[in-house]
């Protein structure tokens, strides 16, 4: 059986030539691009919390990684340098270099190296060190946004949730669209090219990890805004799901790591032109409003196409909750 030193030699020690120093000392050594800042981000995802037991370790390479470079993207973050920290029950090599073959093509993808890490024996438990650049001054944050910005959100938020409803027999269906769901929820693809485009575009942004409406809460209160969204605006719910889950997975279900993100409104037709620059949907679905006494900072108003107010599902997912 090989050491715990032969895995991490056999399928994790890859060059890195962007850092000074990649894995194999005590500490690797990086040094930012000049007029630079580093986004730093970490993200632990396990098993039975985050993913299925059986869930195939090709995809959950990929997956491990993506949702930290998420992080980056919603920052306007170029994704440079990554580490990656795991528990892991047994040396089961077969699914270690399904693992790092799926972990790998991702940051190959992304153009992010993987320049250390850590490994022990413990339930699975796999967590992520991902570290961006972007010039000085311009990172994305939430607390940027202005009364009456626009609210956009990219992609088709609620297939993850989908996904996973499906394979958990709470809802069963048709085999394309638990296709396509279950591949949004086990390969997520991060919109990390549209975070870099909305630099000097966007007012404030987030990637939806927890669920679209918790996330746009976190800009809301982050920036003292409340906000109005219109469901006749929404992405339209997939044809051949069950609409009052659908629509619930489309505003609370979370793992879709879309970006959801305010713009001024003069800035409109230039996110349509992004749109279709990218080949990605960016829905307009609301925006923000100023605070008064009956609209707290964080509170969401959705109503119909008709302007008529909806009940809100759960705001999202909280590990605590």
């Amino acid at each position: 059986m090989p050491s715990e030193f032969e895995l991490i030699a056999r399928h994790f020690a890859r060059a890195t030539p962007s850092a000074i120093l990649g894995p194999g000392d005590d500490c690797a050594l990086v040094a930012p691009s000049p007029g630079m800042e580093l986004a730093i981000t970490t993200d632990m995802l396990v098993e039975g919390t985050h993913f299925l037991p059986r869930t195939d370790p090709g995809q959950l390479g990929w997956k491990t990684l993506a949702v930290n470079l998420s992080d980056l993207a919603a920052m306007g973050a170029r994704p440079k340098w990554v580490l990656l920290a795991g528990a892991l029950p047994n040396s089961d090599e077969a699914w270690i270099a399904a693992f790092a073959d799926g972990f790998f093509k991702c940051a190959k993808r992304y153009g992010a190296d993987v320049i250390g890490g850590d490994t022990t024996r413990g339930p699975r438990n796999l967590c992520v060190t991902a570290i961006g650049e972007l010039p000085s001054g311009t990172a994305l944050r939430r607390d940027g946004a202005r009364a009456d910005d626009d609210i956009w959100i990219s992609g088709q938020p609620g297939l993850a949730a989908l996904g996973l409803a499906h394979l958990q027999g709470r809802t069963t269906l048709p085999e394309s669209l638990a296709k396509r769901c279950v591949m949004a929820l086990q390969r997520p693809l991060p919109r990390v090219e549209l975070g870099l485009r909305l630099r000097g575009l966007a007012t404030a942004a987030i990637d939806v990890s927890d669920g679209l409406l918790a996330d746009l809460g976190h800009i809301l209160e982050a920036s003292g805004l409340a906000a109005q969204l219109n469901e006749g605006q929404f992405p339209l719910i997939p044809p051949g799901s069950e609409p009052k889950l659908a629509r619930e997975a489309q505003l609370g279900g979370g793992d879709d790591y879309e970006l959801c993100f305010t713009t001024p409104i003069a800035a409109r037709q230039q996110v349509v032109m992004l749109a279709a620059e990218l080949d990605l949907p960016l829905w307009r679905i609301g925006y923000t409003v100023a605070t008064r006494d009956e609209r707290p900072a964080g509170d969401i108003l959705l109503t119909d196409a008709d302007g008529k107010p909806l009940p809100l599902p759960l705001r999202g997912f909280d590990h605590f909750g």
